[in-house]
């Protein structure tokens, strides 16, 4: 039994205080009024559940175009969605989106993967910090998430190709100058397998100041969870608030922010990866050599490089074992049955986040001018450390200054509109990783972490890092965007970008492992052109077919918004390509939304870990998405995604990709546990001539289907089918298909709620890659089993 409290941090009071004064600053309005909000509400829920493409979306191109007649691969999950299907964190969207199948990292959902690359994060179209696997990015609070797939607009500045996700916090401004009629807000728990406990309050609502309209929206979350994994638990506080304020006619101001806390962990998962282990859970047991010398409980990188555990294999297909030492073998070597719940969590094990993020916004109407000035603030503190040998912590500040002039104009047959945006983004960080030594098969899963795995971090000893880098990067930025929209359905968008960056870091001396003892420093200027040029036709028909072309500039940076001393000249700016063609259409007066797209891009990737996995792939795929509110009672929604990605730098560099051997890669090795002790390393290309990256699946499909039976009760389904991927680059192991199923049921009452969600309902067994370029013939993750979450809420 776990005894769980929540401690109220001074933000989590702030916001308690902040509630007491929202509520008594405004009477609730006459019966009447508040009967009618209802019905509204009511008429969304057992409708479209805000399903449709219909509403404008700032997010993509910053025209207000809606998904329908934006000539790009787009979607937007709404906030009534996501309650009724009770989603928790962003790796459920693939149900919902094609494209957005996500690889492991290390168990924490900071990002999407879209298009089989890893994607940005956006918060009110303004790009956050790089979270890759940082913390989980919190999605409770938001009216919608919009998945974007292709680049960002050239207005948005560098950012990667593959896609991003755009988060919307909710706000009570539902349009210019129109705020909720009176206060509102609810309360919800919400508990389930593991003792999961979240609690929520949020409140919004119309108030005045000094004579001024003013519209508020404030959002808090506590969470006390155990988990599934052992050793693993989730300890987080996420408060958010939303102020919209009219000082005139003509200006307004829109500000607020959000503040997350994340104390949890990173998972690895299994570790002495074989196919009998995926397929029947037979692991191999044994215990390392001591290398702990002095006795202080664990390994130094000195113990480390005393003993012989790191082997360069130069053929996997003929290695006998004879070139590993004694010092990689197992001892006491057995075999067990391995439980999902057996990972590589150690007790002491950490991932800490403390993340900032605040807005200021103006925007003033000038005759058929907008111009907006859109002030974003984001910083957080990150520590990561994991007893199997890496540890890592970033401390990072970014401050982006962004003014749009927008204006419009039209014809007897032309609709045309134009933004002009000068930009500044000034990045501030200071990071170090500590990886060297990170040997993952020494610990035996059956049994706790022990001297015999556990490795003094850096982060511990404050020496020792594979990399540390302190240093900022600016980027001065001007884009310019048209729309043109002509009577007879011709719709042409164009867009161009110049940016210029000047980075400068530096590495301090005497705190990397083989590093000296002077400071070493590097600094450059780089400078590139993004663009995008897009062509739609709106036909009779309800079709839409569309073109869209773009070249993207990237800021290739690591983890923590870093920018090491070793990539720079040049190995920190590059450029994407993309060409993407399809078709939209809406169909039975707008009740039916279908959309195809087919594209290619080319992008360049980096990975923290190790610079020799940097690579640039080649992602050609298919998507498709249907949605469609059969009545006011049913609504479904389908989608596909086909994609290849290939390693183009391994195709161009001869067939070589670095990576760490597992057991399946030796196939004349008959023992494994000879070299579990250590780690054989080579080229893990030998199996893929056609370098295909690993983990993600060739055909992904998903649906969902929701019914209200009228009378307060509603069902929801979900499915998910991915076809099997191979875990490394090597393809020695494959994880299999699967069928994952979500089931749920809500009742609604006048003004209170219940949902019920089991998820992975048949138990499917499955698992995810984790870090497939470089270690994924090592470790593997496996999924949740069968669990159950009940959400009760009250509103008011």
């Amino acid at each position: 039994m776990k005894n769980t409290t929540f401690k109220l941090s001074p933000l989590a009071k702030a916001f308690a205080m902040a509630t007491a004064v929202a509520l008594s600053s405004q009477a609730f309005a006459q019966e009447e009024t508040e009967v009618k909000e209802r019905e509204v509400e009511k008429i969304q829920v057992t409708g479209s559940l805000g399903s449709l493409p219909g509403q404008d979306v700032e997010s993509v191109f910053g025209f207000g175009k809606s998904i329908l007649e934006t000539p790009r691969s787009a979607s937007t999950i709404s906030q009534e969605q996501m309650e009724r299907f009770n989603v928790s964190d962003i790796d459920e969207l693939v149900a919902f989106a094609p494209g957005t199948f996500t690889q492991s990292f290390f168990g924490v959902a900071g990002s999407l993967d879209v298009r089989g690359t890893p994607g940005e994060v956006y918060f009110r179209g303004v790009r956050r910090l790089d979270n890759p696997g940082n913390y989980p990015t919190p999605i409770g609070a938001s009216s919608s998430v919009d998945i974007v797939r292709g680049p960002a607009s050239p207005i948005y500045g560098p950012a990667k190709i593959g896609g991003y996700l755009n988060f919307n916090p909710k706000s009570a401004k539902v349009g210019r100058g129109q705020y909720l009629d009176s206060p509102t807000g609810q309360f919800s728990y919400t508990t389930g397998s593991w003792d999961r406990n979240v609690l929520t309050a949020e409140v919004g609502g119309p108030s005045k100041v000094v004579g001024k309209d003013l519209g508020y929206y404030i959002y808090a979350e506590l969470e006390n969870s155990d988990s599934f994994y052992r050793n693993s638990e989730t300890d987080q506080t996420v408060v958010q608030a939303a102020f919209d304020m009219d000082l005139t006619d003509n200006l307004s101001i829109e500000f607020g922010g959000m503040y997350h806390k994340y104390d949890g962990n990173q998972n690895a998962g299994w570790n002495r990866v074989t196919q009998d282990l995926i397929d029947n859970g037979t692991y191999i047991t044994g215990d390392a050599k001591p290398l702990d010398a002095d006795g202080d409980g664990s390994i130094s990188h000195f113990e480390y490089f005393a003993a012989s555990l790191f082997t360069e294999v130069t053929d996997p297909l003929t290695e006998d074992g004879s070139s590993f030492s004694e010092d990689m073998a197992l001892v006491n070597v057995g075999t067990a049955k391995l439980g999902r719940d057996q990972t590589l969590i150690a007790a002491d094990d950490v991932l800490e986040n403390e993340v900032t993020t605040l807005y200021f916004d103006m925007i003033y109407y000038a005759d058929a001018w907008e111009i907006k000035n859109q002030f974003f603030y984001e910083s957080y503190e990150n520590l990561n450390e994991n007893a199997y040998g890496f540890s890592q912590f970033h401390d990072a500040y970014v401050i982006e200054d962004k003014l749009v002039f927008a204006t419009e104009y039209e014809t007897n047959s032309l609709f045309a509109q134009f933004q002009v945006s000068p930009s500044i983004r000034y990045t501030d960080f200071e990071s170090g990783d500590d990886f060297i030594n990170e040997y993952f098969d020494r610990r035996d899963l059956t049994g706790p972490s022990t001297a015999l795995d556990r490795r003094l971090l850096a982060t511990r000893a404050g020496f020792g890092y594979s990399n540390y880098d302190v240093g900022n990067y600016l980027n001065l930025g001007l884009a310019a965007m048209t729309d043109l929209t002509w009577e007879n359905g011709l719709n042409i968008v164009l867009g161009v970008r110049y940016d210029s960056i000047d980075v400068e870091s530096t590495t301090p001396g005497g705190i990397t492992l083989f590093g000296g003892d002077e400071d070493v420093s590097a600094e450059d200027t780089e400078d590139g052109i993004s663009w995008n040029a897009s062509i739609s036709y709106k036909s009779e028909l309800g079709l839409i077919p569309y073109i869209t072309v773009a070249e993207q500039a990237t800021i290739v940076a690591g983890q923590g918004a870093n920018i090491d001393v070793e990539g720079i000249p040049g190995g920190y700016f590059d450029t994407s390509e993309l060409f993407e063609y399809g078709v939209k259409g809406s169909f039975l007066d707008d009740s039916l939304y279908v959309a195809l797209s087919i594209y290619e891009q080319e992008r360049t990737d980096i990975n923290a870990q190790a610079t020799v996995t940097n690579n640039t792939t080649l992602n050609e795929g298919t998507e498709f998405e249907l949605r469609w509110v059969v009545n006011e009672q049913l609504v479904l929604t389908a989608v596909y995604t086909n994609i290849e990605v290939t390693n183009l730098t391994v195709l161009d560099g001869g067939g070589f990709q670095f990576g760490f051997f597992g057991a399946e890669d030796l196939v004349n090795v008959d023992d494994p546990s000879v070299f579990f002790g250590g780690t054989p390393n080579g080229n893990t290309a030998y199996g893929n001539a056609s370098a295909i990256k690993a983990g993600i699946p060739e055909n992904t499909y998903g649906l969902t289907a929701t019914y209200d039976f009228l009378n307060g009760y509603a069902a929801s389904v979900s499915v998910v089918n991915a076809d099997e991927v191979a875990s490394g680059f090597s393809g020695a192991v494959t994880l299999p298909s699967y069928t994952l199923v979500n089931a749920g049921l809500s009742y609604q009452a006048e003004n209170w709620s219940l949902n019920l969600t089991v998820k992975n309902l048949t138990d499917e067994r499955y698992f995810r890659a984790n870090f497939p370029d470089l270690f994924g013939s090592q470790i593997v993750l496996p999924e949740l089993p069968r669990h159950w979450n009940a959400k009760f809420t009250y509103a008011f």
